[in-house]
């Protein structure tokens, strides 16, 4: 299958130069060192959560107030932490990632775009 290209597309071999270039390869390790922890940090706290919940169940259904217990407040903890690590993702890539990209962008694609 053929693709149709337009006047202003990049060639091919630019996108394969940027994937090659120190700045492309920059990104990429800001990315991932940003990532790459926060993804390991919140899949222990899930798994901790999931782990307690099998093997530890006199602790999890320990009251804290009326019918709130320590399972709950870990089940609600999950969903607490997964919005504020978007949140802090989010911030994050709007000052760190999304210039970079952006700067990129602008040299492959030129000023006109």
């Amino acid at each position: 299958m053929s693709e149709t290209r337009r006047a202003g597309d990049p060639e091919l071999t630019t996108y394969r130069d940027v994937q090659l270039s120190p700045d492309f390869s920059e990104l990429r390790r800001r990315f991932r060192r940003f990532v790459f922890p926060m993804t390991g940090l919140f899949l222990v706290w899930y798994f901790v959560y999931v782990l307690l919940a099998d093997y530890a169940p006199g602790f999890m259904s320990h009251k804290l107030v009326g019918n709130f217990n320590v399972g709950l407040l870990l089940g609600l903890g999950q969903f607490v932490s997964t919005f504020a690590i978007t949140m802090i993702y989010v911030r994050w890539a709007d000052r760190e990632i999304d210039p970079a990209a952006e700067r990129m962008r602008t040299l492959i694609e030129g000023e006109d775009q």
